[in-house]
């Protein structure tokens, strides 16, 4: 979310309360009252906002952590493919040396 869109959202909760409150004057509802009742369910709605988002902080269910997962995600296979192609176009003699550098085979080259 920017910057832009969060200043948006606070300034529509900010109107949202000054509309119940209206709307409570207009219903018939004093001053004090209204203003009472229009304040508690701002608070409600803002500590139910908090809670959705600590709740996918906890969780990971947060848009940039899926976002860096599915990034993550394409980058591994992409990566895999290309070492998998790289690997493919060696020499058998090539390969084994290559296998052998890393420990992973005793000589004898797998494709």
């Amino acid at each position: 979310m920017t910057r832009g869109r969060a200043l948006l959202l606070c300034l529509g909760l900010f109107g949202l309360g000054g509309a119940g409150y209206a709307g409570l004057r207009l219903a018939g509802v004093d001053d004090a009252a209204a203003g009472i009742t229009a304040e508690a369910l701002l608070i409600v709605v803002v500590v139910i906002w908090t809670g959705s988002y600590l709740l996918r902080v906890v969780s990971g269910k947060m848009s940039f952590m899926e976002q860096r997962r599915r990034y993550r995600s394409a980058y591994d296979s992409l990566t895999t493919e290309a070492l998998r192609e790289r690997f493919a176009s060696l020499s058998a003699e090539e390969q084994a040396a290559l296998l052998r550098e890393v420990g992973q085979n005793d000589g004898e080259a797998t494709p």
